[in-house]
């Protein structure tokens, strides 16, 4: 192990950038084996990484990068020919490289026998008992080593299989990230402009004090006048008027003055703040931009392992890889790579044929596998995609019977998007035998949690016969994220917009049952409609007026969710706005609740949940609606009764209409006996009455009303053009329980009066 720290971290990463460049290099010489200068370059990294371990003690990472480096400079004089069987020793060769430069970096014994690998190296003929050295400066090496040989030690040297040859760590990491100076450089102009705007915000402070000082003169100023003007109210001398002017002109002087001051402040404020704001964006743009790396930081794990088990399997495969330009956050890249993993294994185990089934069926020899990642927005978009079988519906159909992960009768009523989604569901596996390639009881299930732990979303698409399609959709950064916030009984909640299609308003009748839920449709489908309360297990309370009900307004708010081919549209009581936040890891509390994948702080300080959208959907399929529109509707439609007596025509015309658009059901009388014949022979929630009418007015009205036990508690309101607090003390003193005046009359006050008191009557 390198004894000093520094420079242990400084060989792990120039060994981990050989190493990388090195097995790029293998590969592409592989398949393009008269590429000199890529061979010239090859050479190059494996002598400075010679040069490195040299220099830092590593004396068995330089002796097998010696070797390697033989065999490849035989190569380039012509003295030798790249087969099968020296590139399969040079990847020997290298990973042993790897593991002892892991060794010298971590302290941890790797078990390699330095001996054998170099013997593999050397084209050693392992029958015999010696070996023939390739050059005279191997044989030099051999001759070293050959002290401590032991030749019980020597058996059979046999390409290791894929794991062996590929070590995959389950904690892998990214340690290191490397960074352009002249980025830092503008991290640090950027950072010392901050500090010089938060100067300027400091000294804000002082002019605020002025303001505050004159208005504290103003104000005791202010008094003194008053006690002044009090006095002069009660003497009248006219001669003392004059403190009273003087008094007005101050006023108007300290008014100028604070106007000046409090313009002079918000214009510093506004260029001071866009300053601010420009530079606060600007410091974490620039921030954020460190912690990206480009996708094909982990690439290069990928041809390898397709080659190996290509190689293992008996068929040819040809890997594409397309967008490795492409730009996420380092802490995805890090998790991303072992579902990318096992996906792969999956497409060489169960997808491609093998060469002669291929051809048989009229396909190309060669498999195509292909790894694309593209990026629009803020999400990226990882593809793995084969030319192979495709996925045997019928099989997944029988092996989600046969391990009860549904039943006939539920995947009756699927979709075909809906049962390939199957294959993510956990202990999912159509093998029968355990392989070594895959189907070790580590299902697809593993792949969909890994991703949806990053935020992201997993679907497959295929065609019988010509292949299958993985896409894995993720947000490009972890800590932020773009949402749309909506609000359900009072409280925040927020969801990513990548999973947001369309907002939109809704009417009741829009909304209609069919045999297992209410739907939609949208866009000539059928889309599964349910309340996010029912999903967050609170109570439905949107309110929609009974005049939406009845007249088809679009009252409620609805979102259309989509992942994939899948739609569910959501009914929240509002939508607020689309803005980005910073995404804060769940608390305690919150790990292990279902639909919640993270927090955050609205700027007016409320804690708004973020929603998970994959967990929405699962529980969509389960959750029970617990009032349906129908339901609404039928409540809605038993109107309170109100019972309006008015003599003058239009008077009563126009109070009748404005109450039927409130959601009333209205009976009018002509005067007061009519209306108590009226209340008599019915029931109604409440009584507005004018005043001045024939027959009985509407005091004598009320009065005998309140004569009843059974009205004791029936709302009454008067409305009359008799405004004076004589006339209103009358009607209160007959029994009214609110009097409006004519003259004054508001429609929104009259409507809001009637409600207030039918609520607390209801209560």
């Amino acid at each position: 192990m390198i004894e000093n720290e520094k420079l242990r971290n400084l060989y792990k990463v120039a060994s981990d950038d050989h190493i990388q460049k090195i097995e790029a290099g293998l590969l592409h010489l592989e398949k393009n084996s008269q590429d000199q200068a890529r061979l010239e370059q090859l050479l190059r990294e494996i002598h400075s990484l010679k040069g490195d371990s040299r220099m830092l003690g590593v004396d068995d990472v330089e002796t097998i990068a010696h070797q390697m480096e033989e065999i490849l400079g035989s190569v380039q004089q012509g003295e030798q020919v790249l087969t099968s069987q020296v590139f399969d020793c040079l990847y020997l060769g290298l990973d042993t490289v790897r593991k002892i430069a892991k060794e010298a970096i971590t302290g941890e014994p790797t078990g390699v026998s330095v001996f054998h690998v170099l013997a593999q190296l050397m084209g050693a003929n392992m029958n015999d008992d010696s070996f023939a050295p390739m050059h005279e400066a191997s044989a030099e090496i051999v001759e070293q080593l050959s002290a401590d040989y032991d030749p019980k030690l020597v058996e059979e040297l046999v390409i290791p299989t894929t794991d062996e040859l590929v070590p995959i760590s389950d904690d892998y990491q990214i340690d290191a990230i490397r960074v352009e100076s002249q980025k830092l450089d503008q991290l640090l102009t950027q950072a010392g402009e901050l500090v010089v705007t938060k100067g300027q915000i400091a000294d804000w402070l002082v002019e605020i004090d002025q303001i505050i000082m004159l208005w504290k003169a103003w104000k005791r100023e202010a008094f003194v006048s008053h006690v002044t003007f009090n006095k002069l109210e009660q003497s009248c001398h006219s001669n003392k008027l004059q403190a009273i002017q003087d008094f007005y002109q101050l006023v108007e002087t300290r008014l100028e003055q604070l106007g000046v001051y409090l313009n002079q402040l918000r214009n510093k404020t506004f260029d001071d703040i866009t300053r601010l704001e420009f530079v606060t964006n600007e410091l974490h743009s620039e921030i954020y931009s460190l912690q990206l790396l480009p996708f094909s930081e982990i690439f290069n794990f990928f041809p390898r392992i397709v080659r190996d088990l290509a190689k293992q399997q008996g068929k040819e495969v040809n890997f594409i890889i397309e967008g490795g330009e492409t730009n996420l956050d380092k802490r995805i890249l890090e998790e991303i790579k072992d579902p990318l993993i096992h996906i792969l294994r999956n497409a060489i185990d169960h997808g491609v044929e093998t060469s002669q089934e291929r051809l048989l069926l009229g396909k190309s020899a060669t498999a195509t596998i292909c790894l694309r990642v593209y990026q629009s927005g803020s999400t990226v978009t990882i593809e793995v995609s084969d030319d192979g079988r495709g996925l045997d519906v019928e099989a997944i159909k029988q092996t989600a019977i046969c391990r009860d992960i549904c039943s006939r009768e539920e995947l009756a009523r699927m979709s075909t998007t809906e049962i390939q989604a199957l294959i993510f569901a956990p202990g999912f596996s159509t093998r029968k035998d355990v392989t070594e390639i895959s189907g070790r009881g580590i299902g697809l299930d593993v792949v969909r949690v890994n991703v949806e732990r990053l935020k992201g979303n997993i679907q497959v698409e295929f065609t019988p016969g010509q292949g299958c399609l993985f896409r894995i959709r993720l947000s490009s950064r972890l800590a932020n994220a773009h949402v749309l916030i909506m609000e359900v009984n009072q409280n925040p909640y927020a969801i990513p917009v990548e999973f947001v299609e369309k907002v939109l308003l809704v009417s009741p009748q829009e909304i209609f049952a069919n045999e297992f839920s209410q739907t939609i449709l949208f866009e000539g489908d059928n889309v599964t409609v349910v309340w996010l309360a029912d999903l967050l297990g609170l109570p439905v309370t949107v309110p929609i007026s009974t005049k939406a009900l009845l007249f088809a307004k679009k009252t409620i708010s609805c979102i259309i969710l989509r992942i994939g081919s899948e739609r569910l549209a959501l009914l929240v009581d509002s939508l607020l706005e689309r803005q980005d936040i910073v995404l804060k890891p769940q608390s305690p509390l919150l790990q292990g609740l279902p639909n919640i994948s993270g927090t955050t702080i609205l700027g007016n300080g409320k804690i708004c949940l973020v929603l998970n959208p994959s967990d929405l959907f699962k529980l969509a399929k389960k959750t029970a609606v617990s009032i349906t529109i129908k339901e609404l509707a039928a409540q809605a439609q038993v109107k309170q009764k109100i019972l309006l007596v008015e003599d003058s025509i239009p008077i009563r015309t126009q109070i009748q209409q404005i109450l039927e658009d409130a959601g009333y059901d209205v009976t009018s009388a002509e005067d007061g006996e009519d209306g108590f014949l009226k209340l008599r022979a019915d029931t109604f929630n409440a009584v507005i009455s004018d005043v001045q009418m024939p027959n009985m007015d509407g005091l004598e009205l009320t009065a005998k009303i309140r004569q009843l036990p059974e009205y004791k508690d029936l709302p009454v309101i008067l409305v009359t053009t008799l405004a004076s607090e004589e006339n209103k003390r009358k009607g209160l003193e007959a029994g009214a329980n609110a009097y409006i005046s004519k003259k004054n009359f508001q429609q929104k006050v009259f409507v809001d009066t009637l409600r207030g008191l039918l609520h607390n009557d209801n209560i």
